[in-house]
């Protein structure tokens, strides 16, 4: 069973595009279906969330902290590094993993896990490999598929489901 949901940001919570204003303020957006999904998993399914990212963002911190998700590590260079600190903590192994990531920074860490998704616009050298090619792009719902992949194959969609039924 899946206990664990692994999310890099850029490209995959986010369209992957970044936006600077002219007073330098960074701007991202996210999909609400996606934010509904984790919000179930965490919230209704008792099962956690940890968002490892390669960049540093105010805005990533205030979503996760909106999602209410556990973990988060941003600036990091090695995510396969943080996530056995996280499993290690948790007690979980690797294959109790789902992981989503969009580029080759994520590489090493979808190699490990126990399920390995990446959005559309997922590099193709992902896309060779990963357990999961979603339908859905980065910020376009790709972790929300993620979510409703895994739930239907565990079969604990119904469980899912009846949190707002």
């Amino acid at each position: 069973m899946i206990e664990l949901l692994v999310l890099d940001v850029d490209g995959t919570l986010t369209d992957g595009k970044i936006t600077y204003t002219n007073n330098a303020d960074e701007l991202k957006s996210f999909d609400v279906a996606d934010g509904l999904a984790i919000a179930t998993w965490t919230k209704k399914l008792g099962k956690k969330v940890a968002i490892i990212t390669g960049r540093t963002s105010k805005i990533v911190q205030r979503r996760a902290l909106d999602l209410q998700i556990e973990y988060l590590y941003q600036k990091v260079d090695n995510k396969d590094e943080v996530l056995e600190a996280i499993l290690q903590k948790e007690k979980l192994s690797w294959e109790q993993v789902a992981a989503i990531g969009d580029d080759l920074n994520d590489y090493k860490m979808l190699k490990k896990v126990g399920l390995s998704f990446t959005p559309a616009n997922g590099t193709r050298y992902l896309k060779e490999f990963v357990d999961v090619v979603c339908k859905n792009s980065g910020g376009n719902g790709a972790v929300r598929e993620m979510v409703e992949y895994i739930v239907k194959k565990e079969g604990i969609e119904q469980e899912f489901l009846k949190a707002w039924l």
